[in-house]
């Protein structure tokens, strides 16, 4: 009896270790170490990354150098030719920091001056899609306020891949082959980026020695290298071959700016963007909205809850597209947008049975696809939301000779209508699309970003909604089935194939108009988070299986 006995218990407890993992809604485990753990888009700029914490970095140090990486490994979606926000929490102080290093236009360009030249509407691509680029002095401005390495320490593993090369991975190279065609369309681009007059393959060793150059005078000569010295002659020269308007002094007389962040609560948690002119806002009025509703009681991705969140995010971009722009411009009514009695009104507009293919802004209360995100947190509870991103994928198509780096096609976002708070002028940034962000409640902090153009502020509500109404940890709550609208009008949504047929068909009875996509399909996006416990010292990783990445815990035992 005692054998038979062992051999039931025995027979049960395999049975309960296979049910549990049969149940497992995720795919990925977290990364659960006390030390710093870095998640990129790239196991190599992760690793990177990590090798700067073990070496005695902090977050920041890290953040910076697994952002360069990023920038050799993924040339098209990032690089030191587009723009970076941050938000930084500093453990010391316990204070949160944000961080605008978005460029702005030449001075020279205007509406008028395009109306002049025959131009009627934005240019997507080319030369008067460029706007200054700001990651470089982003850089030097974390570096400056919290960094402990120096930028020739930070630099120098990109500067090495570049010139030694590296293996690339499935998702760049599918990205790679699809731009073929922009990159063709400059002869330097061409050189750069289509070694043999192809794009790379997956597992092809690609070599940017170009970019290694320009790398190695940042690393010397600073921000200066970049807005002042041989780099801004590069840019400059490739400003004139074009047409362009932008002169030394746009570049030289560029500064990224620190901000506070904006927040709302959402069921007693708090959550954090940077201000306009990003498209943030409209992740915390999704949440303000979403709060009048009871999504907790909502099963996971059931058709009520979805319905909410994607009628949520047609009022909350409407305001977002028709407010949101260069508040050195324009006077962005931020209080009034994420007022709570205005998430109310707004809220009463949902119709829970019925989608709204035709949502209109609002008038807020007067105020009293291409990118990378990655997070970083240290032993000591640094941590680190960064974004980065050319825009388009390789920006504007057009690459200074010798530079290695694609100049971003920002610009495109701008208006040409006087009257729109987001008109084109001269020193302006933008209406940008990348945001990074942050959320807390007591002693549990989590730096986390889903990149992905105007998919992004709907997938941080996604993912807030994931942490906080259904208790998912973070590697489950980036995982799950997502939706999205890259639309502001119209009833079109697309969605993952994971979200079961009969909601689908819930949702098609409502009137959204459905594109399936694949189960864990590219075009939602790819997030990153890590998450703090100061309770314990626990620090936690998270990487979305939507890209080529990895959370990297820190080795033990700094330098």
């Amino acid at each position: 009896m005692t054998k038979n006995l062992l051999i039931f218990i025995l027979l049960m407890t395999t049975t309960a270790s296979e049910d549990f993992s049969q149940d497992r809604s995720q795919a990925r485990s977290m990364v659960v170490t006390r030390y710093g753990i870095v998640a990129a888009e790239s196991p190599l700029a992760a690793q990177v990354g990590a090798t700067i914490l073990a070496d005695g970095g902090n977050a920041v140090d890290a953040a910076i150098a697994t952002n360069a990486m990023m920038g050799l490994v993924a040339p098209m979606s990032n690089g030191i030719g587009g723009d970076l926000f941050a938000i930084v929490y500093e453990a010391k102080s316990g204070k949160l920091y944000g961080l605008n290093a978005s460029g702005w236009a030449p001075s020279g360009l205007s509406i008028d001056y395009l109306q002049k030249n025959g131009i009627s509407s934005m240019p997507y691509r080319g030369i008067h899609s460029v706007t200054v680029p700001g990651t470089v002095d982003g850089w030097t401005r974390l570096l400056k306020r919290f960094g402990t390495k120096r930028l020739q320490q930070l630099l120098a593993p990109t500067i090495r891949y570049a010139e030694e090369g590296f293996p690339v991975t499935e998702l760049v190279a599918g990205l790679w082959s699809a731009n073929a065609d922009v990159l063709n369309g400059n002869a330097v681009a061409a050189r750069t980026f289509l070694p043999n007059g192809r794009p790379p393959k997956v597992g092809d060793i690609f070599r940017n020695p170009a970019l290694a150059s320009s790398l190695k005078e940042i690393a010397e000569h600073g921000r200066d290298a970049f807005y002042r010295g041989s780099l801004a002659e590069r840019i400059l020269a490739c400003c004139r071959e074009f047409g362009g308007t932008m002169t030394k002094a746009d570049l030289a007389d560029f500064s990224s700016e620190w901000v506070e962040p904006i927040s709302t609560t959402y069921r007693g948690w708090m959550v954090y963007e940077i201000p306009p002119n990003g498209q943030g806002i409209a992740a915390l009025m999704m949440l303000n909205i979403m709060e009048n509703f009871p999504i907790p009681g909502y099963r996971h991705n059931s058709a009520e809850a979805l319905h909410v969140m994607i009628e949520a995010k047609k009022l909350a971009y409407g305001d977002m597209l028709r407010y949101v722009a260069d508040q050195r411009f324009s006077k962005v009514a931020v209080s009034g947008m994420l007022d709570k009695g205005y998430g109310t009104v707004r809220a009463k507009l949902i119709d829970t049975t019925k989608a709204n293919c035709s949502p209109a802004a609002g008038k807020p209360p007067a105020p009293g696809d291409d990118t990378i995100y990655l997070s970083v947190v240290d032993e000591d509870g640094n941590m680190v939301s960064l974004i980065q991103s050319n825009y388009e994928n390789f920006g504007s198509g057009l690459v200074p000779d010798g530079a290695g780096f694609a100049l971003q096609n920002r610009g495109a976002l701008f208006s040409l209508d006087a009257t729109h708070a987001n008109a084109l002028a001269g020193r302006k940034r933008p209406l940008h699309t990348i945001i990074p962000a942050f959320m807390t409640k007591g002693d549990v902090k989590i730096a986390f970003g889903i990149m992905g153009g105007w998919n992004q502020s709907q997938a941080h509500a996604q993912f807030v909604s994931n942490v906080v109404d259904y208790g998912m940890n973070i590697q489950a709550a980036v995982e799950a089935a997502r939706f999205r609208k890259t639309t502001f009008e119209g009833c079109d949504l697309q969605i993952e194939g994971r979200v079961p047929a009969s909601v689908r068909a819930q949702l098609e009875a409502m009137g959204h108009q459905l594109e399936v996509r694949g189960d864990f399909s590219p075009v939602m996006g790819g997030g990153q988070a890590v998450l703090r416990n100061f309770t314990t010292g626990v620090n936690f990783g998270a990487s979305d299986p939507r890209k080529d990445g990895m959370a990297i815990p820190e080795q033990a035992g700094k330098k």
